[in-house]
C-alpha cells in the first residue's frame, strides 16, 4: 500500500510475565538514546506498535500522568508498563532492565575504566543520537493520526506546544498538560477515550503516598539525630528525586546542590561524570550511580552506587503507585474522559517541540546529519523498515562519514 501505516508486528502469544518485561525493557535499557523524549519514542515502537501491550490511548494517558508528577518521567513511564504488563514483579522487571545498562556504564566511568572513548566510539554515540530524532519523529508523527484527529485537538497541541515554548524550565509540560486538559474538558465533551485504562493495585496506594511523604519529611530528622552518613546518602539522592520536575536534566542542579555543596565530591568531577552520562542510553538519573560511587566518605564504590540509585528513583515510583488507582477510576468519568482528549492531544504538542529542543538540537550538527536523519524517517515510515534495520543503518552511516572525516 501507498503512503506510510503503522501495523502492531508482534503481540506475545504467551501469558504475561515478569521475564517477558525484563528481556523487553533491557532492549530498550541497551539502546534507547536521546534523553526522556526519545525514550517515549522507543517506548511506543516496541511497547505499543511491535508487542501491542498497550493501545495508544492509555500509552498517552500514562504518560500524561507522568510527565505531571515529579521524578524522571520515561522511568515511571516503564515502571507503570512493566506493571501494567505483569504486575509488581513486571514493575521491578522494567526498572531494573531498563536502568541497569546505563548504571553500570556510570559505575564504570567512576571507579575510573574508559567506555566509549576513541572515534569510533564517539561516532557511534553520534550516529544512536541520529536515530533517536528519527524514532520521536516517528512517535510524533503516528501519535498525532491517533490523538489529534480533528480540528480541535490539533489546536490543543497547538497551544501545549506554545505554552513549552513560552513557559520554559521545569514548569512548562505541567502548564501544558494542565491547559490541555482544561480545552479538552471545554472542546472535546461526548468524545470516549479508546482503552480500558488498566487495573491497579489499590489496597496499598494510600501506604505508597504515606511512604513518600514520611521519607521526605522523616529522613532529614534522622539523619541529624544518627549522623550515620549512608542515610545522610540516601536522604540527598531521595529529596532530589522527590523534588525535580521536567526529567534528568533539571535534577542536575538539585545533586549539584546536595553533593558538590556539601563537600563530598569536586565540581570538576561532577561535571566529569554529567557529561559521560548524556553518552549512555537509558535514564539520565542513572547519573546517581556515578556520584554515589564516587563521594568522599564511605559509603561509596559499589554500596555507594546502589544507596543513590535506589533513593533517587523510589520517590518518583511510591508516588506513582499511590495516584494510579485514584487515576484510574478518575479516567472514567464523563469530565476526565473530555479532559483526557485534551491531555492526550498535549501531549502530541509537548513531544513536537521537544523534537527540537533537546532532540535535534543535541544531535544535528550539519546536512550531513540532516541527511542521515532523513533516510531514517524514511526507512521507518515510508518503507515499514524494522527498527533494529534502522538502527545499523544509520549507525552505519554515521561510522562511514566519520571514517571519511578522519581520513580527510
Amino acid at each position: 500500500m501507498a503512503g506510510w501505516r503503522e501495523t502492531v508486528a508482534l503481540r506475545s502469544s504467551a501469558a504475561p510475565s515478569a521475564g517477558e518485561v525484563f528481556r523487553a525493557f533491557l532492549k530498550l535499557g541497551l539502546t534507547s538514546f536521546g534523553g526522556p523524549v526519545a525514550h517515549i519514542g522507543y517506548f511506543r515502537t516496541e511497547l505499543v506498535l511491535r508487542r501491542g501491550w498497550v493501545d495508544e490511548a492509555e500509552f498517552a494517558d500514562l504518560l500524561a500522568l507522568c510527565q505531571f508528577l515529579p521524578g524522571p518521567a520515561s522511568s515511571q513511564l516503564g515502571f507503570a508498563l512493566g506493571l501494567r504488563r505483569a504486575g509488581g514483579l513486571g514493575a521491578l522487571a522494567a526498572w531494573v532492565a531498563f536502568t541497569l545498562p546505563s548504571a553500570l556504564f556510570m559505575l564504570l566511568v567512576a571507579l575510573g575504566a574508559g567506555v566509549l572513548g576513541g572515534p569510533l566510539g564517539l561516532a557511534v554515540v553520534h550516529g544512536l543520537k541520529l536515530v533517536a530524532v528519527a524514532i520521536v519523529a516517528q512517535a510524533v508523527w503516528g501519535m498525532a493520526q491517533t490523538l489529534t484527529p480533528d480540528g480541535r485537538r490539533r489546536a490543543i497541541a497547538l497551544v501545549a506546544g506554545v505554552l513549552v515554548v513560552l513557559v520554559g524550565g521545569a514548569l512548562a509540560q505541567i502548564a501544558a498538560i494542565l491547559a490541555g486538559a482544561l480545552l479538552g474538558w471545554l472542546l472535546c465533551k461526548g468524545a470516549a477515550v479508546t482503552g480500558a485504562g488498566g487495573r491497579w493495585p489499590q489496597r496499598l496506594a494510600p501506604a505508597y503516598l504515606i511512604g513518600f511523604f514520611t521519607l521526605l519529611l522523616g529522613l532529614p530528622v534522622l539523619v541529624e539525630v544518627t549522623g550515620w552518613q549512608g542515610l545522610a546518602l540516601f536522604d540527598a539522592f531521595y529529596r532530589a528525586g522527590a523534588l525535580v520536575f521536567g526529567g534528568g536534566h533539571v535534577v542536575q542542579p538539585l545533586l549539584e546542590a546536595e553533593i558538590v555543596g556539601a563537600g563530598w565530591m569536586s565540581a570538576d568531577a561532577f561535571l566529569t561524570g554529567y557529561g559521560a552520562a548524556q553518552a549512555v542510553p537509558g535514564p539520565l538519573f542513572t547519573f546517581a550511580a556515578y556520584l554515589g560511587a564516587g563521594v568522599g566518605p564511605a559509603p561509596n564504590g559499589v554500596a555507594g552506587a546502589a544507596i543513590a540509585l535506589l533513593a533517587v528513583f523510589l520517590p518518583g515510583f511510591l508516588l506513582l503507585l499511590g495516584v494510579l488507582p485514584f487515576w484510574a477510576r478518575v479516567r472514567g468519568w464523563p469530565a476526565a474522559q473530555a479532559a483526557l482528549q485534551g491531555t492526550n492531544a498535549a501531549v502530541v504538542g509537548i513531544l513536537a517541540m521537544a523534537l527540537h529542543d533537546p532532540v535535534w538540537t543535541g544531535a544535528v550538527a550539519g546536512p550531513v546529519d540532516v541527511a542521515i536523519i532523513g533516510f531514517g524517517i524514511l526507512a521507518l515510515l515510508r518503507w515499514a523498515a524494522p527498527p533494529w534495520a534502522v538502527v545499523l543503518a544509520m549507525v552505519g552511516l554515521q561510522l562511514v562519514v566519520s571514517a571519511g572525516g578522519l581520513a580527510g
